[in-house]
C-alpha cells in the first residue's frame, strides 16, 4: 500500500524527524485541529497555544508534569520547496507496565496531513517511537484508534500492532472527574457510614405466624437465596420481624449479568452480541442492583429464587429494597440546589443510581422545565399587553403543546438509544397473579404456555365504561354540590357567620373528594385485577388509564363547571339554589333571617381566580403536603418512638442517652453495627416510591396549561417557578422520604405520554371555546352573563379548532421526523457498522469458498474444444452415471469458454443484409 512504501536509502530524499520546540506550538495546534476535524470532534477541542506551551515538554528544558513530547516529521527538500515545513506529528508521553516492570510510550496523536500521505511518513513516525521505547529499555508502544477508522486500523495491523479486545478503554473527564476527586477527598474513615457491601435488605415478618412455621419458612427463604449465589446475614428488625441482608456472589453475579445482556441482544436491545469476556461486569450501580433483584425475584426456570413479596408462599416477605447511598445523595442535593438546569451528565448519574424508570421521569421534567421558558416569557408579555383570553396567546399555547408532546416522543427514543434501553418494552415480565384459563402449545416455540382468552378479557374491560360513568357521577355530584353551596354562600347568602360559612365548601371538598377518590381507586385496582392481565406492563397501563379518569374529573371538573355552567347559565341556576335557604333557616334567628341579594351579579373574575388557585395555590399546597409535611412527620415519629422506648425502659440503661455522638444501642446489636442497623430500620419505615405518582402530577399540571391557561396567561410562568423547585424537591423526596427504589428499565414514560397527547387535543377545544365565550368582544347582560353566545357558533369554533389542531400536529410530526436526534444517529451508525462487519465477514467466507471452485468458475483461458473432446466428456459422464442436469452443466467450463461458444453462434448467423436479400 502507498503509505507503507519504503523510502529511498539516500539521505537526500529521507524525511527528517525532530522533537518540537516552543516555536512549533502554532503548528502543533493546527495539526490537533485538523486531526479532530477528521475524527468529527472539532467542537471538542479546547487546546490553545497558551495551554500547549504550559503543558507540553520540549528538549533542552526540564520536563513538565506528564512529560508530553511531540515528534515532527519534515519531507526532504526539493527544488520547489528547498525549506519544507513539518507535515505530521506524533504526540506521546511515557507510561509504565507494572507486570513487566518496564517503561513504555503511549502515543496520544499520530497525524500526517492528507497532502503528504502515501510517502510512508506515518510508518516513519511509528518507527521513531519504537526506537525511543527500546532506548529506555521499554517493552511496549500503545495507542488508541476509533473503531470506524478502518484505514488506520489496517495500517496499524500491517506494522505489527494488534487490537486489545480483552480490554475496554475507560475515561473520566469534565464534571465527572471533578466529582470523582471531590468524592474521593470526602470519603469518611468511619466504615459505619457505608452499606457494608449490602446489596438488598429483605424484611421477614413473623408476628402473625406460628413460631415453628415461621422458622421453617425462614429456612426455606435463606436456602432459596443461597441456591442462586446470594450470601445472607440475619439481624433483628423490630419486635416482629427480621432483617435479611443479601450480598451477591461476584461469580454468580457475572453469570447473571451475562445472561441478562444475552437476553437483551436476542430482543434487539443491544446491537452487538455480548461475549463472556467483556459482558460480565455491571456497567452501573443500577444495573448491578437490577440484576440482583432479578436473581431474587425471577422464577427458578429463569435463574432466580422466585421470591415474590406479599404473594403466595412468600406473604411474610413484606419488603425487598436496596439501601440509600447517603453521602452521594447529600452531595447531589447540595450541588443541584445551586443549578438552574441539570446537565445530561446529571441525568446520567440519576439513571446510573436509580435506574432508567426514575431517569426518564427526571429527563421528562427537565425537558418540560426547559420548554416552559418560552411560554413563560411569551405569556407574561401577553398578560401585560393583551390581558386574558388573547387569541394570539391561545394559538401559540396550543402550538407549543403540540411541539412539546411531539418533541418528547422523539426525545424518548433518543434517551432509550443513549441508555441502551430501546425496545426494552419487548421484554415483558409475566405477572405472578396471572391466572391462565387453559394451556396451549405455542406454534412458534412448541412449548406449553398458559393463556387467557382475549375475548373474555375484552368483556371484562368493557366494565371500564360503567366505572367511568360511576366515577364521573360520584365525583361530579360531590364537586357540583360543593360548587353550588359555595355560590349560594358567597353570592346569595347575607346572613350571620358568613365569614366562617364560606369555608364549608372547601372543607367538604377536602374531606369528601379524596375519600371518594380513594374508594374509586380501590375499585379500579380490583377491576384491573379482575381483567387478569398477563404482563406487568399491560397491568400498569390499564391501571394508569383508570387512575387518569379519576384525576381528570377531580382536577378539572370545578373549572369546567365555572366556565361552561356557572357563567353561561348562572341566571337560570341561581333561583334553584334557594333550597339551601331552607337548610340554614332553622339555625338563624328571625332578626337575622336569610335575605336574598336584590340583584344577583355574576362574578366575572371567578373563573380567573379559580385558575389561579389551581395553578399557584394548589401547587404550593401540594408541594408542602408531599415534601415538607412527610419529612416533619417522619422525624416527629422517630422522636416519639425513641421517647416511648426510653420511657418504657426498653433501651440500654448503661448507654449515654444525652450524647448525640453515640447512638443508643437496642435489640442487642453489635456495637460496631448499631449506627448502620439504626439507619436500615429507619429506611425500612419509609414508604415505597412509585414514579407513577410524580408522572401523574406533571401530567395533570400540563393539563391545566393546555386547557385553561388562556384565562390567565401567567400560568406557564407559575409552572416554570414551581418546576424549578419540583425538580429538586422530588430528588430530595426520593432520597430522604422514600426507600431507595429498585432500578427498573424502561424506554418511555408509559401511558402518560398518551395522556399528554389527549390533554393537548382537549386543550385545543377548551381554549378555543374559552376565547370565544370570554374574549373582550363578548357582550354581557345586566347580571354579567354573556349574551351573544350562539350554540352553532360555539360548535363551529370547536370543529375548526380541532381540525386545525390535527393538521398542525401532522405537520409538526412530519417536521420532527426529519430531525434525527444525536443518540439515535449514533445508534443507527453503530447498527450500520455492525451490518457492514457482518457482510464483510460473509464476503470473505464466500471468497474462500470460491477458491475451492476454481476448477469450474475461475478459468480464464478457454480449452481446446473439438468433436472428439465433447464425445470424451459425454462418455465420461455416462460412465459415471451422471444425470441430464449434470451433463448439461459440463459442456462449458468457465466464463471464457462460454464467451467463445456464444461468439461462434453469433458469427455463424447470417448478416442483416443477407436476410433482406433472401426476403
Amino acid at each position: 500500500m502507498d503509505y507503507l512504501r519504503p523510502l529511498s536509502n539516500t539521505a537526500v530524499d529521507q524525511p527528517t524527524i525532530r522533537l518540537a520546540t516552543p516555536e512549533d506550538v502554532p503548528l502543533i495546534l493546527q495539526f490537533i485541529c485538523e486531526l479532530a476535524d477528521y475524527e468529527k470532534a472539532l467542537h471538542e477541542v479546547e487546546a490553545t497555544e497558551e495551554s500547549l506551551l504550559a503543558t507540553l515538554s520540549f528538549p533542552d528544558t526540564p520536563p513538565k508534569r506528564g512529560a508530553v513530547y511531540t515528534a515532527l516529521i519534515t519531507p526532504p527538500p526539493t527544488a520547489d520547496t528547498p525549506n519544507p515545513i513539518p507535515v505530521g506529528m506524533a504526540l506521546y508521553f511515557y507510561n509504565y507496565s507494572t507486570w513487566r516492570s518496564a517503561p513504555g510510550i503511549y502515543l496520544e496523536d499520530l497525524y500526517v496531513q492528507p497532502s503528504a500521505r502515501g510517502h510512508g511518513y506515518g510508518f516513519k513516525l511509528l518507527k521513531y517511537l519504537a526506537k525511543q521505547v527500546l532506548e529506555v529499555s521499554g517493552r511496549r508502544l500503545e495507542w488508541s484508534v476509533l473503531t470506524w477508522n478502518e484505514p488506520s486500523i489496517r495500517f496499524y495491523q500491517q506494522v505489527g500492532a494488534r487490537g486489545m479486545d480483552e480490554w475496554m478503554k475507560m475515561m473520566v473527564e469534565g464534571d465527572a472527574l471533578t466529582r470523582l476527586a471531590e468524592v474521593m477527598a470526602t470519603i469518611p474513615d468511619n466504615v459505619q457510614e457505608y452499606n457494608l457491601h449490602v446489596d438488598y435488605v429483605i424484611r421477614y415478618s413473623f408476628g402473625d405466624v406460628d413460631r415453628s412455621q415461621a422458622i421453617e419458612q425462614l429456612e426455606k427463604l435463606l436456602q432459596a437465596l443461597a441456591q442462586v449465589g446470594l450470601q445472607v446475614e440475619v439481624r433483628q428488625g423490630d419486635e416482629s420481624s427480621l432483617l435479611v441482608f443479601v450480598k451477591a456472589s461476584e461469580k454468580r453475579l457475572k453469570r447473571a449479568v451475562y445472561r441478562s445482556r444475552v437476553r437483551d441482544w436476542l430482543y434487539g436491545i443491544r446491537n452487538a452480541e455480548p461475549t463472556p469476556s467483556n459482558s460480565t461486569e455491571p456497567q452501573t450501580e443500577a444495573e448491578r442492583l437490577r440484576v440482583i433483584n432479578q436473581m431474587i425475584t425471577l422464577p427458578e426456570e429463569e435463574g432466580g429464587a422466585a421470591i415474590t413479596p406479599n404473594h403466595g408462599e412468600w406473604k411474610n416477605v413484606t419488603a425487598i429494597f436496596p439501601l440509600h447511598d447517603v453521602d452521594t445523595n447529600k452531595k447531589w442535593i447540595r450541588d443541584w440546589s445551586s443549578k438552574t438546569f441539570l446537565s445530561d451528565d446529571d441525568l446520567d448519574q440519576i439513571r446510573n443510581k436509580f435506574g432508567e424508570s426514575v431517569g426518564f421521569y427526571f429527563a421528562f421534567l427537565q425537558s418540560y422545565f426547559r420548554f416552559l421558558i418560552f411560554p413563560a416569557v411569551f405569556g407574561f408579555s401577553c398578560w401585560f399587553l393583551l390581558g386574558g383570553y388573547s387569541i394570539i396567546y391561545t394559538i401559540v399555547n396550543c402550538l407549543w403543546c403540540i411541539i412539546f408532546v411531539e418533541y418528547w416522543k422523539r426525545q424518548e427514543v433518543d434517551l432509550s438509544c443513549r441508555w441502551q434501553t430501546k425496545n426494552v418494552s419487548a421484554v415483558r415480565t409475566k405477572r405472578r397473579e396471572f391466572k391462565a384459563e387453559k394451556e396451549v402449545c405455542d406454534e412458534g416455540t412448541g412449548e406449553m404456555r398458559g393463556v387467557f382468552p382475549a375475548t373474555k378479557r375484552m368483556q371484562r374491560q368493557l366494565l371500564q365504561i360503567p366505572f367511568a360513568l360511576v366515577a364521573a357521577i360520584a365525583l361530579g355530584a360531590i364537586i357540583a354540590t360543593c360548587f353550588a353551596i359555595e355560590i349560594f354562600i358567597s353570592e346569595l347568602y347575607n346572613g350571620p357567620l358568613k365569614t366562617y360559612l364560606i369555608f364549608i365548601p372547601t372543607i367538604l371538598v377536602s374531606a369528601l373528594v379524596p375519600t371518594m377518590s380513594a374508594i374509586l381507586t380501590s375499585i379500579a385496582t380490583k377491576l384491573n385485577d379482575y381483567e387478569n392481565h398477563e404482563t406487568n406492563d399491560a397491568y400498569d397501563a390499564a391501571l394508569t388509564q383508570k387512575v387518569f379518569v379519576i384525576n381528570f374529573i377531580t382536577s378539572y371538573m370545578p373549572i369546567f363547571l365555572t366556565a361552561f355552567v356557572y357563567v353561561p347559565f348562572a341566571s337560570l341556576i341561581v333561583p334553584y339554589l334557594d333550597v339551601f335557604r331552607l337548610t340554614v333557616r332553622p339555625f338563624v334567628s328571625k332578626e337575622h333571617a336569610v335575605s336574598k341579594q336584590s340583584h344577583f351579579q355574576i362574578d366575572p373574575a371567578r373563573l380567573r381566580n379559580q385558575v389561579i388557585y389551581f395553578t399557584v395555590t394548589a401547587q404550593i399546597v401540594g408541594f408542602a403536603m408531599e415534601t415538607i409535611v412527610p419529612y416533619i412527620k417522619q422525624h416527629a415519629l422517630r422522636k416519639y418512638k425513641k421517647y416511648n422506648k426510653e420511657r418504657n425502659g426498653k433501651m440500654d440503661r448503661n448507654g449515654d442517652k444525652e450524647s448525640p455522638e453515640r447512638p443508643v444501642v437496642s435489640f442487642d446489636d453489635p456495637a460496631e453495627e448499631v449506627q448502620f442497623l439504626t439507619r436500615v430500620r429507619n429506611e425500612l419505615e419509609l414508604s415505597e416510591y412509585d414514579v407513577t405518582d410524580d408522572l401523574r402530577e406533571m401530567c395533570i399540571q400540563f393539563g391545566y396549561l393546555a386547557l385553561f391557561s388562556p384565562t390567565w396567561p401567567l400560568v406557564p410562568l407559575s409552572f416554570f417557578v414551581n418546576n424549578w423547585v419540583e425538580l429538586r424537591s422530588d430528588f430530595f423526596k426520593i432520597c430522604m422520604e422514600f426507600r431507595r427504589p429498585v432500578p427498573l428499565r424502561t424506554d418511555t414514560i408509559g401511558p402518560w405520554l398518551d395522556s399528554l397527547g389527549f390533554l393537548s387535543w382537549v386543550g385545543s377545544i377548551t381554549s378555543a371555546s374559552l376565547v370565544y365565550m370570554f374574549s373582550g368582544n363578548a357582550q354581557h347582560g345586566p347580571n354579567g352573563e354573556p349574551t351573544d353566545i350562539k350554540g352553532w357558533a360555539l360548535l363551529l369554533t370547536i370543529f375548526f379548532s380541532e381540525h386545525l389542531y390535527l393538521i398542525v400536529r401532522y405537520a409538526v410530526r412530519v417536521g420532527m421526523a426529519r430531525i434525527e436526534p444525536p443518540n439515535s444517529r449514533k445508534e443507527r451508525a453503530e447498527r450500520y457498522l455492525m451490518r457492514k462487519r457482518y457482510l464483510e465477514s460473509t464476503t470473505n467466507a464466500e471468497v474462500d469458498d470460491d477458491k475451492d471452485e476454481d476448477d469450474i468458475t475461475s478459468m480464464t483461458q478457454p480449452i481446446d474444444i473439438s468433436r472428439t473432446s465433447l464425445e470424451d466428456d459425454a462418455r465420461r459422464a455416462s460412465l459415471h452415471g451422471a444425470d441430464p442436469a449434470t451433463r448439461f452443466w459440463m459442456h462449458q467450463r468457465g466464463w471464457a469458454e462460454s464467451a467463445k461458444i456464444g461468439a461462434g453462434i453469433i458469427q455463424a448467423q447470417p448478416t442483416n443484409g443477407s436476410v433482406k436479400k433472401q426476403q
